[in-house]
């Protein structure tokens, strides 16, 4: 009996009554090599994966500054858009703390993967043609670089294949590394072109950004801005603001963020036809 009021508590203090996610098992693929630093896709296929079927693939890239961060920061994420019958995958990019490398070397493999991904369509079972990328905060900016900037691809790659998702999915992101913004002086007078608000053009990614409006790193106005350059150069940008919830509010606790932000996900998805059916998360995580 104590055990049991023990696991009762839990659940309580969580703010969890039973769930029942669905648990999904990723394999790992390397998908580039500098030097000894091999990269790698984790990625979660639908549990009875059909070889015969051409799924939709969505991409997600962890934060952390660029410096540091793990692909398993969007485990949970990635497993839920597998229950839901999409190709999902956390990837890896070089780290400062790990590699000794900057944000543009990051840029530049988060632009490797998309094309790697994009490249092996067909060895991976999906539509090259309904690739998203996303991602929170320094990783939300990779996802935004690859949508919007020319540069900073590898020259080495194959690059008929593009690297440009088709649409994004932006957690509390990284948009606006101008003077006074976060990390502006790790780029200097280089910051535009690593700056996704200077790099809005008309042929955009229809984009879904998320984002609390107690975040110092993006500030409600910043995230407002770049709405309206994104509208005005007529493209998608859907805006979802969480109140009084700060930077990163989705990855911590309480759970419902969690489950909110990615009901918003499932719904954006479902709008531009690449989720079929009505979201699952709410039976699977349960407040």
């Amino acid at each position: 009996m104590n055990v049991l009021k023990i696991i009762i508590s839990f659940f309580l203090v969580s703010g969890l009554s039973y769930a029942t996610p669905e648990v999904i098992v990723s394999n790992a693929v390397v998908y580039k090599t500098i030097g000894d630093v091999a990269l790698n896709l984790h990625i979660y296929n639908p549990k009875n994966f059909n070889e015969k079927k051409t799924h939709n693939v969505i991409i997600f890239f962890h934060g952390g500054g660029w410096n540091n961060g793990s692909h398993k920061a969007f485990k949970r994420q990635s497993m839920y858009f597998a229950s839901r019958g999409m190709v999902a995958i956390s990837a890896e990019y070089r780290l400062k703390n790990t590699h000794g490398t900057t944000p543009y070397d990051a840029v530049e493999d988060a632009k490797s993967a998309i094309r790697f991904v994009r490249k092996h369509a067909k060895e991976l079972k999906i539509n090259p043609n309904t690739i998203t990328a996303g991602g929170g905060s320094a990783g939300g900016h990779l996802a935004a670089s690859c949508g919007l900037l020319k540069m900073w691809d590898n020259s080495r790659e194959e690059l008929s294949v593009s690297s440009k998702p088709n649409a994004l999915v932006l957690l509390n992101p990284v948009l606006d590394l101008g003077p006074e913004r976060f990390a502006h002086k790790r780029f200097g007078k280089d910051y535009k072109s690593l700056s996704p608000i200077h790099n809005i053009s008309n042929n955009a990614p229809p984009t879904i950004i998320l984002v609390g409006t107690e975040d110092r790193i993006l500030p409600v106005p910043t995230v407002k801005k770049y709405q309206s350059k994104m509208e005005s150069s007529g493209n998608r940008c859907d805006l979802v603001l969480y109140e009084g919830q700060g930077h990163a509010f989705f990855a911590k606790p309480p759970v419902k963020y969690f489950i909110e932000t990615t009901d918003e996900i499932d719904r954006f998805l479902v709008s531009l036809g690449y989720l079929e059916g009505q979201s699952t998360i709410k039976k699977q995580y349960k407040i």
